[in-house]
């Protein structure tokens, strides 16, 4: 499980110990296209293709059964049951992100998390409320940085930089709650800024280098490669990150600087 925990926002314990909480208090919520899911201490809760949540029976990109929440130890875990995809498990406010490979599993330690996971090109988010967290966020007050002057750890964005990940998130962020989005191709995308395909694909490149180097994974495949999903993998942790967010939308129909 790899994290990447968020500046904006304190994450303090909230002292509980999930085996002493009663059955009601420890239930889990699961959120999807406007539909809740309760689930009970003792029961488990699958999610895929197949499942108690069925979110797209029609995309064979997606496995039958990808995650499985169940509570174990005192706590409500998320793990990945699939075997190709992962997962990127965020925080309200992006306190928290983490990347959960095949395999792998995170605690539920706060109390609204959102499960995002690609398959083909299809993006969705499921979200989980826990009635009982063992941590409570305290928000501090967001600073707004104008386009261009977007800094992640050692990762500063160009304004042009911030426009490509706009331009491929702009599915993501237009959702509104559907909790399905298409992730555009390069070629859509370029045209969307108005720039060659060339131009588009050497700036994703960049993008994705300079986010690979600050410790983002799922960018790069092997042997110094170019990871075939990762637009999709850089829009989950751009949107995670909220790096990018809806109020940043109306950038995309500006005109760009120096044009």
């Amino acid at each position: 499980m790899t994290g990447h925990g968020g500046a904006d926002d304190d994450v303090t314990s909230n002292d509980v110990d999930g085996d002493d909480v009663g059955p009601g208090g420890a239930r889990l919520t699961v959120e999807f296209c406007g539909e809740e899911y309760d689930v009970a201490v003792g029961e488990s809760f699958t999610i895929g293709r197949e499942g108690d949540l069925v979110v797209d029976e029609d995309n064979p990109y997606l496995h039958r059964q990808l995650v499985d929440l169940r509570h174990e130890g005192g706590f409500w875990w998320i793990t990945n049951v699939g075997t190709r995809l992962s997962l990127t498990v965020t925080g309200e406010a992006g306190t928290l992100q983490s990347v959960v490979g095949p395999g792998s599993q995170v605690p539920v330690v706060l109390p609204d998390l959102a499960v995002l996971f690609t398959a083909g090109e299809t993006t969705y988010e499921v979200n989980v409320h826990s009635a009982a967290p063992t941590f409570v966020v305290s928000p501090h007050q967001e600073l707004d940085q104008p386009p261009g002057d977007h800094t992640l750890g050692a990762v500063e964005l160009t304004p042009t930089q911030f426009r490509l990940i706009l331009a491929l998130a702009e599915g993501s962020l237009r959702r509104a709650g559907t909790g399905i989005s298409e992730l555009p191709s390069n070629a859509k995308a370029a045209e969307r800024l108005g720039w060659p395909i060339t131009t588009f694909n050497r700036k994703l490149d960049n993008v994705c280098d300079k986010f690979s180097a600050a410790g983002v994974k799922g960018l790069r495949g092997g042997a110094g490669k170019l990871a075939t999903n990762r637009r999709a993998r850089l829009v989950e942790y751009a949107v995670a990150a909220r790096i990018v967010r809806p109020e940043h939308l109306q950038i995309l129909d500006e005109p760009e600087a120096g044009s």
